[in-house]
């Protein structure tokens, strides 16, 4: 991670953080990069989620844009994974997202991706970076080589068509109800339902700017597990801010979680034959309850550290073809280069409708352990991490623990914070173990006040 990008993206407070200025200077340097710096004009798309500060910064962006003399091509509102897909089908040199994904209305972040559709590699963020620093000159285009905004609505409808075809069933006469959390994807995912014929029941579609994740979504569930048992629907599926996540509820009113969805799906593949390596790749807070059903179903796992982006990259270098997060980040390599909400609902249709079953019991394999999480700040993350009193805590853990739980102990990407987690049997054996190794972390002078 660099000095102001992370692992998914420039994110802050709009204008306190992540302020206009940033975002012409990032527009500025890409324009450059991917144009005049290799003589010729750079054609940038830009997509945005529904907050308010959106509008500015894709403006922003646009001005630093064509100032450097790229072309920036404006797809609207609209997700992250259709900016993902369009850059890639529509040869396009890099594409910019405006999101803060989950996070409330008034935090925004900048996304980038190279002509791959892929998350940018740090190389290029550095640059960017060192722009921002003032490390980098980067000239101004002049006369007929100033840049030019272009109206690209019909990028987001390829993607709609894309979404469509990747449906092997029709939906007809199947209740479905979509949260879409006031976010990107409110003026595409009724659309696909509708199109594949089913009876689409739409929560949380009225975003004013200010709304967008605000008790509803992917992060708020439990109004999509109301919605679905009251109307009688058959299933469910949350979306968050910029739809790259998905979360589903069963027809009984049950979360379907991230694990649930690898797992359903990764079996699903097997079965067929086209789980290649018969792998499904998930990170280290996927909980025990998914490796034991997936070890009964003889089907083998990778571990990543936390981030989607790390899931992608460990999917690439292997050949494996599904992966994701707990939070519902779930990525399909044969048909997409990030996480995407809408596909994942579309996916978990299909294996309903293909095995003619119900969500819950497709879902009723991956029992759940208890799981405890605290969160320890502390003086030095490094220092408290290979402390060799907390490593040994940990490992009478692993030793006590056996087959029957397990325990995560890792650093924040973000905070000075350690975070012990457990995995067993009950929540007193889970908070018993969490709590030892805490003790050793403060008795060893790791903890900060």
């Amino acid at each position: 991670m660099g000095k102001y990008f992370g692992t998914d993206g420039f994110r802050g407070e709009a204008n306190k953080n992540l302020t206009f200025v940033h975002a012409i200077q990032i527009g500025r340097f890409l324009g450059w990069y991917y144009g005049a710096r290799q003589g010729k004009k750079a054609k940038i798309v830009i997509g945005k989620d529904t907050r308010r500060s959106s509008y500015m910064f894709e403006y922003a962006l646009c001005t630093g844009l064509m100032a450097s003399g790229a072309d920036a091509y404006i797809m609207h509102v609209t997700t992250t994974p259709s900016v993902a897909y369009i850059t890639r089908v529509d040869d396009f040199d890099c594409g910019i997202m405006i999101s803060a994904s989950h996070n409330p209305f008034y935090d925004n972040g900048i996304k980038l991706l190279n002509g791959n559709g892929e998350k940018m590699d740090e190389e290029t963020i550095l640059e960017v970076e060192k722009y921002i620093d003032g490390e980098i000159e980067v000239p101004m285009a002049e006369r007929a080589d100033i840049g030019r905004t272009v109206d690209y609505v019909a990028g987001r409808n390829r993607y709609i068509g894309y979404l469509i075809s990747m449906s092997k069933f029709s939906f007809k006469n199947i209740k479905v109800g979509l949260d879409v959390a006031n976010g990107a994807a409110w003026q595409i995912a009724k659309g696909v339902f509708d199109a594949l014929g089913a009876k689409t029941y739409v929560m949380n579609d009225e975003p004013d700017g200010l709304n967008i994740n605000t008790d509803c979504g992917s992060t708020h569930i439990e109004h999509l597990q109301k919605f679905v048992v009251e109307k009688g629907l058959d299933v469910g599926f949350a979306y968050d801010g910029d739809a790259d996540r998905c979360l589903c509820v069963d027809e009984k009113g049950n979360v379907v979680t991230g694990d649930h969805i690898m797992y359903i799906y990764g079996l699903y593949m097997k079965e067929r034959g086209k789980l290649l390596n018969n792998k499904v790749v998930t990170t280290l807070m996927s909980n025990f309850g998914l490796y034991k059903a997936l070890e009964k179903a003889g089907i083998e796992y990778d571990q990543t550290k936390v981030g989607d982006k790390y899931v992608y990259e460990d999917m690439v270098k292997y050949g494996h073809r599904i992966g994701g997060e707990q939070s519902g980040h779930i990525i399909f390599t044969k048909y997409a280069t990030t996480g995407d909400g809408i596909l994942t609902s579309l996916k978990l249709m299909e294996v309903m409708l293909a095995k003619n079953k119900p969500m819950s019991e497709l879902a009723a394999p991956v029992v759940f352990y208890p799981q405890v999480l605290k969160n320890v700040r502390v003086h030095s993350k490094p220092d408290a991490q290979n402390d060799p009193d907390v490593i040994a805590a940990v490992e009478r853990v692993k030793t006590e623990l056996g087959d029957a739980g397990r325990i995560v102990v890792r650093e924040s990407g973000t905070e000075p914070v350690i975070r012990v987690m457990v995995e067993a049997g009950t929540d007193e054996i889970c908070e018993k173990y969490v709590d030892q190794v805490i003790q050793v972390i403060s008795e060893k002078g790791h903890i900060a006040e």
